[in-house]
């Protein structure tokens, strides 16, 4: 049975009484923020980086953990200043106005618009390499319907699972790490392996590491996403800082650690399959039965991406529609699960172009739109602090470590494919043309979002 069109209606209506619901605090967000990165998301790309660095992909995390450190600080930084939704929109729009503001969002969207797609595509890739009568799409499109629903239900259903998703995948990282150490110990350890490299022409030089370090700048994006959820945190100024660190120390850390274990346990960097190359580790380490045990833990894990990755985009979308920037619609919330249900629904149907676009490709394009924001976060801290808040100078948070990140984030950003740099440059093309039809050719201010509390 489906509502009738005036019950849909009136679902939708916004009042002054319906808000986003105050219900995670520091655990909830940081499991959010954990399970966004997915604890197993270093074997996402673990094929794909280990023939881009030579088998460097732990010395690539490196540098990536390195330029996400100096950002998440920024991020809590310009928290404590905007406890409210939005994310990078909001914090440029405030630091130097609603222009440049709305094409941090746009590039934000393309970075958060794309990784619901990259889940659903790897769930239906990892689903196939381990029963390969299965297509693709059966695993797609069923994680797509699930997630969908769960994220109308609300956010307090997504903290539950992402509570069981988080179990699911410290038990498989644990076992991993036993059966690495036991391989590792029965054969002749290269134990520098993952930092000199094999010896092929990319097993040298720190160009291919730094093209690796730039594709994992996604496994990095759970600690942005807990910034979305400040209108859902109890205590925002004082949790999502916190939060913000522990999940990019914490989360870098272990990456470093499994790639490493997976490098040195197998030292091959080439594999039948680069896409899903880490079932081929799997089967190395524990045999066909422990491959189909990652598989269940892997596809967990990418579900509960899948599940933050959406509700976040729709936060964002909701951030810019309730101001006007978007079609007002998407910053509309059902009264009835207080979610941002027109929002969901339509990043569910873009997330169906991930069927047929290349899976390589878009890590490198979510990769693009992270850094793209990224930089201008750190920007914003020095405009706010520095310059908009002369009072509240201090040199090293405000200046010093804003500046590293930037220029961290800058050297990734140039490191990244050519056909990712266009199709973002592109992307940012498309933002700038809309941004110049809603604003009558710049003459005019973008509308500014109305923060709620």
């Amino acid at each position: 049975m489906t509502d009738s069109p005036h019950h849909l209606s009136s679902d939708l209506q916004v009042s002054s009484d319906v808000h986003l619901k105050r219900a995670l605090g520091l655990p909830g967000l940081t499991l959010f923020g954990l399970a966004y990165l997915v604890p197993l998301t270093v074997f996402t790309t673990y094929g794909i980086v280990t023939e881009i660095t030579g088998g460097r992909v732990a010395f690539a995390y490196v540098f990536t953990l390195a330029a996400m450190l100096f950002t998440a600080l920024s991020y809590g930084r310009m928290v404590e200043a905007y406890p409210v939704s939005g994310s990078a929109y909001t914090y440029t729009s405030r630091s130097f106005g609603p222009h440049a503001g709305f094409l941090a969002g746009w590039a934000l969207l393309l970075d958060y618009i794309l990784l619901p797609m990259v889940n659903y595509a790897v769930i239906g890739l990892f689903i196939q390499a381990q029963w390969p009568s299965v297509p693709i799409w059966v695993g797609f499109l069923g994680s797509l319907a699930l997630v969908t629903i769960l994220n109308v239900v609300g956010i307090t259903t997504i903290d539950r699972a992402n509570s069981i998703i988080i179990a699911i995948q410290a038990v498989f990282v644990v076992v991993f790490v036993v059966l690495a150490i036991k391989t590792i110990a029965g054969g002749s350890i290269q134990a520098g392996l993952p930092f000199t490299g094999d010896h092929g022409a990319n097993g040298a030089g720190l160009g291919p590491v730094l093209a690796g370090a730039a594709i994992l700048c996604l496994s990095f994006l759970g600690f942005d996403a807990v910034s979305t959820m400040a209108e859902e945190a109890t205590e925002p100024r004082r949790d999502i800082p916190r939060a913000i660190l522990l999940v990019t120390v914490g989360g870098g850390i272990l990456f470093i650690i499994l790639a490493w274990l997976a490098q040195v346990a197998r030292p091959s960097t080439t594999f039948e399959n680069v896409d899903s190359g880490a079932t081929e580790v799997m089967t190395h380490l524990g045999g066909n039965t422990f491959a189909l045990a990652f598989t269940a833990a892997y596809v967990a894990g990418a579900f509960g991406s899948a599940l933050t990755s959406q509700a976040s985009v729709t936060r964002i979308l909701y951030a810019m529609g309730r101001d006007g920037t978007l079609p007002r619609a998407l910053g509309t919330l059902a009264a009835r699960w207080r979610t941002p249900l027109i929002a969901i629904l339509l990043v569910s149907i873009v997330s169906l172009a991930g069927l047929w676009l290349d899976l390589g490709l878009l890590f490198s394009i979510v990769s693009f739109g992270a850094l793209t924001a990224f930089s201008v976060v750190n920007l914003s801290v020095i405009k706010h602090y520095w310059f908009d808040h002369p009072e509240s100078r201090n040199p090293l948070p405000h200046l010093v470590l804003p500046l590293i990140g930037f220029a961290l984030t800058v050297w990734l950003w140039t490191s990244l494919s050519k056909n990712a740099l266009v199709t973002g440059v592109i992307w940012l093309a498309v933002g700038i043309a809309w941004l110049a039809l809603i604003t009558g050719g710049f003459r005019r201010r973008p509308p500014q979002v109305e923060f709620e509390g």
